[in-house]
C-alpha cells in the first residue's frame, strides 16, 4: 500500500512522535510512505536517514495555497492509496485535497480539547478513517456528539530496536551521570510543569530517598516549572541524588539507566508514549490512574496505577519497587507486553487492517 503523510509542524510534540513512529513502522512491514514536512523540522530530520521519500513544503494555515500546491505535486508523483494528516491546520487541505484527486483520508486527532463547532463536526464525518490514540480520547470525542461507528483507535507504535535492554548501555548511562551501578534509579521523562504531577513526584520521591539510600531520582526534561523543581530537589535532603538531564532529543538510552520509570501526571493524559518505551527497554512503570495512561501498562503486571496528586501512596509504591524481587517480574514482562500490544509490526497491521475495513 502506498501512503502520503503530511506534517509541517516543525516542532517537537507527541503528534509528531506518533507521526514518525508511525510513518517508520509502515516502511518496516514493507509499505511505501512519502511524507510531506516542514524542512529542517523534527519529522524532517527523524526521517531523513529512513526509506520515507521526504518533500518539504509548510502549511502556515489552511488557506495556504503554497501548501496546497506542495501536497498536490507530492501526491501526483506518489500516487498514494490514502492520504495521512496528525495535525488540525491540514485537516481541511487534506480533505480537499484528497476530494480533488479521489484519494481517502486518514486522521488522528491526539488532543481532547474540543475542535470549533463546524470542524467537530464535519471532519469525523468526511474523513474516510477519523483516529483517536487512545479509548479515553475515543470517548471524549463521542461525548461530543461524533457517532461511534467514526472513531477508530489506534495506539503509538514504538521500535522495539530503538528502545530495549541494554546492560553495555546503562553501565555507560550511569557512569556519565555519576551513579553507581548498584543503584535504584526512578526515572521521570516530560514537560515540567505541575500538571504532569511533578512535584508530587519529588516529595514522594525525596521521602523515599530518606529511608532508602541507594534511591536515586533521574530527570529528564525541560518546562516552565524546572527551575522550581530543580530548586526544591536541590533544598532538600537527598540533594546530592537527584540528577538533572534537562531537555534531551532521543531518551532511549536513559531508559537503560532506570530501575523504574515514573508517570505521575495530575491533569489527563491522552495517551503515554513514554510509559510504553519504557517498558519495551524492560523498565516497570509507575503511572498515574488518569486519562489514557492506564491504556499503556499492564496493571500489577508491567507496573503500578496510582492515584494521581496521592504523595503517600506513591511514595509507598516507590519503596516497593526498590525491592528487587517485587520489581524485577516486572521487568521481565514489560518488553514481551509491548511487544504484543504496541510494536510497530502490531500497530502498522492493525493500521492497515482498518484501512482496508469497509
Amino acid at each position: 500500500m502506498k501512503f502520503l503523510f503530511v506534517g509541517t509542524n516543525p516542532e517537537n510534540t507527541g503528534g509528531a512522535t506518533h507521526f514518525v513512529a508511525l510513518a517508520q513502522a509502515l516502511v518496516e512491514v514493507g509499505h511505501s510512505v512519502n511524507v510531506v514536512a516542514y524542512p529542517g523540522g523534527l519529522i524532517a530530520q527523524e526521517l531523513a536517514h529512513s526509506d520515507v521519500r521526504l518533500h518539504g513544503a509548510v502549511f502556515r494555515n489552511a488557506y495556504d495555497l503554497r501548501g496546497y500546491a506542495k501536497v498536490m505535486a507530492a501526491a501526483k508523483q506518489s500516487k498514494p492509496d490514502w492520504l495521512v494528516g496528525n495535525f488540525g491546520k491540514e485537516y481541511w487541505p487534506l480533505i480537499v485535497i484528497g476530494r480533488l484527486l479521489g484519494v481517502p483520508v486518514a486522521l488522528f486527532r491526539h488532543r481532547t480539547p474540543p475542535m470549533k463547532r463546524l470542524s467537530g463536526y464535519l471532519l469525523p464525518r468526511l474523513a474516510q478513517r477519523f483516529f483517536a490514540v487512545s479509548n479515553y480520547a475515543r470517548q471524549a470525542y463521542l461525548n461530543r456528539g461524533v457517532p461511534a461507528g467514526l472513531v477508530r483507535v489506534l495506539y503509538n507504535p514504538v521500535s522495539l530496536a530503538r528502545c530495549r535492554p541494554d546492560a553495555r548501555q546503562r553501565g555507560a548511562t550511569l557512569l556519565s551521570l555519576g551513579i553507581d551501578d548498584e543503584a535504584i534509579v526512578l526515572g521521570y521523562a516530560g514537560r515540567m510543569h505541575g500538571g504532569k504531577g511533578i512535584f508530587t513526584l519529588l516529595e514522594a520521591a525525596t521521602a523515599a530517598m530518606v529511608e532508602e539510600s541507594r534511591l536515586h531520582c533521574l530527570w529528564l526534561g525541560d518546562g516552565p516549572e524546572a527551575q522550581d523543581l530543580r530548586a526544591r530537589a536541590t533544598a532538600g535532603p537527598a540533594a546530592a541524588r537527584h540528577h538533572f538531564v534537562g531537555w534531551t532529543h532521543d531518551v532511549s538510552p536513559y531508559y537503560n539507566a532506570m530501575s523504574m520509570l515514573a508517570f505521575p501526571s495530575i491533569s489527563p493524559e491522552t495517551f503515554g508514549r513514554v510509559s510504553i518505551e519504557a517498558q519495551a527497554s524492560g523498565v516497570p512503570v509507575l503511572a498515574s490512574n488518569v486519562g489514557g495512561v492506564p491504556e499503556t501498562l499492564s496493571p500489577d503486571v508491567t507496573g503500578l496505577l496510582l492515584p494521581p496528586g496521592d504523595a503517600g501512596a506513591w511514595h509507598s509504591a516507590i519503596l516497593k519497587m526498590c525491592d528487587a524481587s517485587f520489581r524485577r517480574p516486572m521487568a521481565e514482562a514489560a518488553r514481551p507486553y509491548v511487544q504484543e500490544h504496541f510494536s510497530t509490526t502490531v500497530i502498522a497491521d492493525e493500521f492497515v487492517k482498518i484501512l482496508a475495513d469497509h
